[in-house]
């Protein structure tokens, strides 16, 4: 188990209470969630990354890492991951924001004041279009997601993969025993190529901070596409963990301070 990312004795943490929850999505899919909370009003919410799930490392010591700071936070699987209902799709940008929205729309109904919303990977994506679209969170962090959404395919899906998917309507990605792990049809990759961050980068209110980090040395995501994100986005910080991978493998600490600080020095952590 994750330990908190925080230097203060046990004595001074928090007293964390744990409840799991089901939200459902508007398609009917029950998500699954955890909210832990330390007595605090507000509560940031964690998006995880692509055929990931709440119990990602990275989601698990951010949240260590907000509790032990004394924000509450609720983490969840998207719909087709992890415990929640529902078929993995490929692509889903769009409807993975929806599941964000139910989620937001049920714990403010539960009285919650929603502060910011965190997303890994394609968790980052989700949180950026969810601003896009809705204007009711005032922080947005985007931990390595991807602004050129039509690069990155041809890895996962091998040379010639338009020409295969128009052929057969799907293609199987196939582990390295030849187990397939799972099916990407025609529909969730073009789902993925309609995806335009660039217009959703735009359409987020000024109002709303947004803060990218990106890891110098992903191999998943090029840094550059942080910096595209940093072009873009009217009411923007960006900073670049050097040295860092797609994981943030061994700059996790660093990770979890840059977002504490983050909330911090947007007054998050004040009369919680």
């Amino acid at each position: 188990m994750a330990q908190p990312l925080s230097s203060e004795k046990p004595s001074d943490l928090p007293v964390i209470s744990e409840q799991r929850i089901l939200i459902p999505n508007k398609y009917g899919e029950k998500l699954a969630g955890v909210l832990h909370q330390t007595g605090s009003k507000k509560l940031v919410i964690l998006c995880h990354g692509f055929r990931a799930s709440k119990e990602d490392n990275i989601i698990v010591n951010l949240t260590a890492s907000l509790t032990s700071q004394g924000i509450s936070t609720f983490s969840f699987d998207f719909a087709g991951n992890g415990e929640s209902e529902g078929e993995f799709q490929y692509g889903n940008y769009c409807r993975e924001a929806d599941d964000l929205r139910a989620v937001i729309s049920y714990l403010s109904e539960q009285k919650h004041e929603i502060a910011a919303i965190i997303g890994h990977s394609k968790g980052g994506n989700v949180v950026l279009l969810y601003a896009s679209m809705y204007h009711d969170v005032p922080i947005v962090i985007n931990c390595s997601g991807r602004f050129a959404l039509d690069r990155g395919i041809e890895g996962r899906l091998g040379k010639e993969f338009m020409q295969r998917i128009k052929r057969d309507g799907f293609i199987d990605v196939k582990d390295k025993t030849g187990k397939i792990e799972y099916r990407v049809t025609e529909d969730s990759l073009m789902d993925r190529l309609s995806t335009d961050m660039h217009a959703a980068s735009l359409s987020i209110d000024k109002e709303c901070r947004v803060f990218t980090i990106h890891g110098s040395e992903d191999e998943i995501i090029p840094v550059e596409d942080a910096l595209e994100f940093a072009k873009l986005i009217p009411n923007h910080k960006l900073h670049i963990v050097e040295g860092a991978n797609h994981c943030y493998s061994a700059h996790q600490q660093e990770l979890a301070s840059l977002v504490v600080d983050f909330l911090k020095s947007n007054q998050l952590m004040r009369c919680v």
